[in-house]
């Protein structure tokens, strides 16, 4: 990382949109664009002559499109932090996915149908901006070896010895809820999978993402899970066997019936500027299942989670957080373990064996069957 600016690479075909984010990074003082480039091929020769800290980068251009941009750049630099700016579609989420897979850091939806120039300018600088920070925040934390532990490992062990991490638990756990964000569709794509098709209490989602997005991305962690993956629909059952993901643009939660609880959509106002948002889960699940919640907040930027898990710590539930090291942004799992409501933060290749540990307590015979 370069001392001063953080030096962006900005990437698109379009000329109206490369003058229409250069202007909006422009603006900040924080963001010194070093360089544009029109396509695929350009960007690697840019990419080699000015050495940015992070790349904003289209999906869809001509002869070299972003994601074989992407794959190329990785070969040469691969901890360069690159943003994919996609199209809010179909093919835009499918190929968003297939980056993220690839090894981007994040994305950003391009604006569509939002008014006026000036609207599309805003929603670019809400969206981009704070990625933008937020991941050249996170490479300027130097990271320890093939251990995984992070640096400060000193303090993260001191908070995991908060009361959080002492206190003895008894209740069952009969619910998991997972929250993540930026970083989380690759860290839900390492843990899902490995689930058994027993497991035995159903599973509950908050990635944030918009519409079309998580209805893609249920169905790819679907493809390679034994258990049943799909986005949260109104009224469904919520039972052992499946995982529910929240969709774009709808907050979700549970019904007030433990005994046969469904899931309930709603699109209430956005909190922390999310919706879906993590803590209206949890919240949700700490006033159904009490002290059977077992919460676990992966990668994300912001804090979105927080209040839920105080609620869940009230309740006598259960946290289990990513550690810094394995996150690419520990603003979520940071939140929680910070304010010492952890009960374990842990690299990413741990948590599908933590959630497995705890959930393996015999419970009750519930009154539906587990099916597919």
């Amino acid at each position: 990382m370069h001392v001063g600016g953080i030096r962006t690479l900005i990437v698109d075909d379009s000329v109206v949109m490369r003058r229409v984010v250069r202007d909006v990074l422009s603006s900040d003082p924080e963001i010194e664009v070093i360089a544009v480039a029109a396509d695929g091929r350009i960007a690697l020769t840019k990419i080699e002559q000015n050495l940015p800290d992070i790349v904003v980068l289209d999906m869809e251009m001509p002869e070299m499109d972003g994601l074989e941009t992407l794959q190329a750049l990785r070969r040469s630099h691969p901890h360069l932090p690159v943003i994919m700016f996609s199209s809010l579609t179909a093919l835009g989420a499918v190929a968003t996915l297939n980056a993220l897979a690839a090894g981007a850091a994040d994305y950003v939806t391009k604006p569509g149908n939002v008014g006026s120039f000036e609207e599309s300018k805003e929603r670019i600088r809400e969206q981009l901006i704070p990625k933008i920070k937020a991941l050249a925040l996170r490479q300027r934390v130097p990271l320890a070896g093939a251990t995984g532990s992070p640096v400060n490992g000193s303090a993260i062990r001191a908070w995991t010895r908060s009361p959080a991490a002492s206190r003895t638990v008894t209740a069952p756990v009969e619910v998991v809820v997972i929250g993540s964000s930026t970083g989380g569709p690759n860290a839900l794509a390492e843990i899902i999978p490995l689930l058994p098709g027993d497991f035995p209490v159903p599973i509950l989602i908050v990635q944030h993402m918009p519409p079309t997005f998580t209805q893609f991305l249920a169905q790819r962690l679907d493809q390679h899970s034994e258990l049943a993956v799909e986005e949260g629909r109104e009224g469904e059952y919520i039972i052992p066997g499946k995982i529910f993901i929240a969709p774009g643009d709808f907050h979700m939660t549970m019904g007030d019936e433990k005994q046969f609880p469904k899931v309930k959509l709603h699109q209430g106002a956005q909190e922390n500027s999310c919706r879906p948002s993590v803590d209206v889960l949890f919240r949700s699940a700490a006033a159904l299942y009490g002290g059977g919640v077992l919460a676990v907040v992966l990668t994300g930027m912001g804090q979105d989670g927080l209040l839920g898990c105080e609620r869940i710590r009230e309740a006598g539930g259960q946290i289990v957080v990513q550690d810094e090291a394995s996150s690419v942004v520990w603003g979520m799992p940071g939140a929680v373990c910070r304010a010492g409501l952890a009960d374990a933060v842990l690299p990413l290749a741990d948590i599908t064996n933590e959630i497995l540990r705890r959930t393996t307590v015999v419970r009750e015979a519930r009154p539906w069957a587990v099916a597919r």
